[in-house]
């Protein structure tokens, strides 16, 4: 039996800083074989990103346009199936199988973010959640890699996530053709000065957003929603005036169309606080693996029932009370960013000490 490390004091337990368990061991190495695998908190798989950035990049846009391809070939089929056979039961049967492979595309997209990025995930709330219902999901809104980080996380353990998106993105090349065929509620954003000179279109977006929901009740889906409309930028949040020190103002129509026709149905709301302490990063940055650490707050509320069947559009005092409920929310949300903030930077400190 070999004797203790020359230096080392026999009695003491504490293993060297070089010494890895064996139970870690096993669980790297079953994560390098199925990077679909979640990872434990703050478990890390390192495998390419020791690579150039710029490599990983193109690595990481070659994998992406890859599981593009590759999936949106299969909802394609399955969604000209659709069109062919416009019978509820058939439908209902084809949207499940449709979801499976959205699915099966997120954990792919999963797959080939573990294998290219060293990312300090910090989540907090996933507890609880079921595969069976509906969740109406409300996020704040920094970076399109927002989409990715709340896919990855909640990918089968609430069910398919559905967001509202901009009319123009249909005609993004395959994508768009995909979110069509996956039925995502695509929705024109007027302004102020259009309306008045076209007022015919004053409420098709909520409209579009009515006949989605009632698509939406036919299997449990889970709808997400931007209040903030679009992504948080210094220059955006100066414009508006806005009260909060890290959100834009949140535009409630949304969220209040989606309590106001499925209430009823939804598990909870399921509200999403999302950080990146290091620097909000562009999609390339995220390509490139440049995303240090990822903080997430999740936690499930009731669904507020006196706006269940509420009419937003047409009666002024519904419209100030969900309002007003809102901006309750969103200055809790705007305190908890701030929170966040404190402790990634405390834990740079003691990092730094230590």
């Amino acid at each position: 039996m070999l004797g203790p490390i020359r230096g080392q004091n026999p009695l003491d337990t504490k293993k060297s800083s070089s010494y890895t368990p064996p139970r870690v061991k096993r669980r790297r190495l079953i994560n390098a074989v199925n990077p679909l695998q979640p990872p434990a908190e703050g478990e890390e798989l390192v495998m390419l990103n020791f690579l150039p950035k710029i490599l990983l990049g193109m690595i990481s846009s070659l994998l992406l346009a890859l599981n593009v391809i590759f999936w949106c070939a299969i909802v394609f089929i399955f969604a000209l199936l659709k069109l062919a056979l416009p019978f509820k039961p058939i439908r209902v049967i084809l949207d499940h199988i449709l979801h499976g492979i959205a699915a099966n595309w997120i954990s792919c997209n999963s797959g080939w973010m573990r294998l290219t990025q060293k990312t300090r995930w910090d989540v907090q709330g996933l507890d609880g959640l079921t595969y069976r219902g509906w969740y109406l999901v409300n996020s704040n809104h920094q970076s399109w890699v927002d989409i990715f980080v709340l896919q990855r996380l909640l990918n089968r353990k609430i069910p398919f996530l559905k967001f509202l998106i901009k009319q123009e993105l249909i005609y993004v090349p395959v994508i768009g053709l995909a979110w069509w065929a996956l039925e995502f509620p695509f929705m024109r954003r007027h302004s102020v000065e259009y309306l008045a000179k076209h007022p015919e279109m004053r409420g098709k977006d909520l409209e579009t957003m009515r006949k989605a929901c009632a698509k939406f009740s036919r299997i449990p889906t889970s709808i997400m929603n931007f209040p903030e409309g679009t992504r948080f930028t210094k220059a955006k949040h100066d414009r508006q005036g806005s009260p909060y020190q890290f959100l834009l103002k949140p535009r409630a129509g949304g969220l209040a169309l989606s309590l106001s026709t499925m209430g009823e149905k939804f598990q909870s709301l399921l509200d999403v606080t999302i950080v990146y302490p290091d620097g909000v990063p562009g999609f390339w940055d995220f390509l490139c693996g440049r995303v240090k650490r990822i903080m997430v707050r999740m936690q499930q509320r009731p669904v507020p029932k006196k706006f269940i069947g509420s009419d937003y559009e047409n009666d002024p005092e519904c419209r100030e009370s969900f309002q007003r409920w809102l901006s309750e929310l969103w200055e809790e949300k705007d305190s908890r960013i701030g929170q966040l903030y404190v402790e990634a930077r405390s834990a740079r400190q003691v990092n730094a000490v230590t």
